[in-house]
Order: structure tokens, then sequence, then C-alpha cells
């Protein structure tokens, strides 16, 4: 059942952090709070919050897109860059808060007509193997060159996956000027980020 619950609702009564059922999470968004599943890492030794994006409702999605247009707003991005696959309908409705035409969606599928030039390696703290490899469409540069870009995802952990993105729009000679995501853990991240960073909930990594 806990997984009818998560992500679900935005609440305003819960009390921030490990929730009575040792399963779930209480993440603070300001003053309200959203609910998350715990999961342990193939590891076996740590567990993270866990936020699924294309499972949540729209009410929450929605209330992670204001949080981070208000974050991102100060930088003034004029285009959004979504990073594959959950960071897709948060790119969306930050880039249509902000008022912007479309967005910029990179992929991991290479199609016939991408260049294997404009492509790196991809692995997360979810998906540890790799094995998948990021791209940029070619005809998607003229959007970004010479532009304020924001690069947008749905969780930064080990910050690999973002390395990976930020690494490929510099094979492109784009700079970003900001990163936009729905969550943050634990600092690890850091170590591999250097762009200021917006999120609209922080949670920690536990050790078991």
């Amino acid at each position: 059942m806990i997984w009818q619950k998560v992500w679900q609702e935005v609440h305003s009564g819960l009390t921030p952090g490990l929730q009575p059922d040792g399963a779930t999470w209480a993440a603070p968004m300001g003053d309200r709070q959203i609910l998350l599943p715990l999961r342990r890492l193939p590891d076996g030794r740590r567990a993270v919050c866990s936020l699924i994006l294309n499972q949540a409702s729209f009410a929450v999605l929605d209330a992670l897109a204001d949080a981070v247009v208000e974050g991102l707003r100060p930088f003034a991005p004029e285009v959004i860059v979504a990073v594959p696959t959950l960071g897709l309908p948060l790119a969306e409705g930050v880039a249509r808060r902000l008022g912007h035409g479309r967005m910029v969606a990179l992929g991991t599928s290479a199609k016939f007509w991408y260049d294997e030039g404009l492509s790196v390696p991809l692995k997360s703290i979810t998906t540890p193997g790799g094995g998948k490899r990021l791209y940029l469409d070619p005809h998607m540069l003229p959007l970004l060159r010479g532009r304020r870009v924001a690069v947008v995802d749905d969780v930064l952990s080990s910050g690999a996956s973002m390395a990976a993105t930020l690494a490929l729009l510099a094979l492109a000679g784009i700079a970003p000027v900001a990163i936009g995501a729905a969550m943050v853990q634990g600092d690890l991240w850091r170590e591999r980020i250097a762009l200021p960073v917006t999120s609209a909930l922080a949670t920690p990594i536990l050790t078991l």
C-alpha cells in the first residue's frame, strides 16, 4: 500500500524525516512535505529516498516545477535542456512556467542522423552498470548556441549523470548557467558539479 501513497500528495502536516512506518521519508519543501519511499541501494549498506516523477501526481509535479522555477529565475535561462528520462516531465513544466515555447531534450537512443561525436557514456547511482550513452541531436545546436542554458533533471545524487550531461554540452561548446533538480540526495554530487544548483527537495543518503 505504500506505493499508492508516495508522490501523490503535497502534505502540510507531516513531521519531516523518517516516518513511523520505517519505509517512507517526508521531504520538506518550504512549509510543506512530499512523502518518498526508501530504496536500498545494491551495495546493501545504503538507502535513498526515491522520487519517480512519471509516477507522481500532477499536483506533486506542479509543486516541484514551481519550486525549481523560482530557484532558476534569477539566472534568466533562455533555454531549458532536459536530461532523460525522468527529467523530461519536470523540464517541460519548468520551461512552460518560464514562458518558453519549447525545451531541448537529450536522448539515450541513437537516431541514424545523430553524430557519435555528440555523445558520452552515461551512468548513475541507480544504474551503476552504465552501458548507456547520452546524445545531443545536432539539429538542436542552433537553439543552444549563444543562449543562457539551464539543465533540468529529476535527481542529483552521485552527480555522475549530470557530469556526463555537462561534458556532452561542453563538446558542443555550451556552458550552462545553472542546474535545476527536483531533488538532491546527500552531498556526493558536489564533488563533480561546480555550477549553481537549485532544487525543490533535499534528502540524505542513509547508512543502514
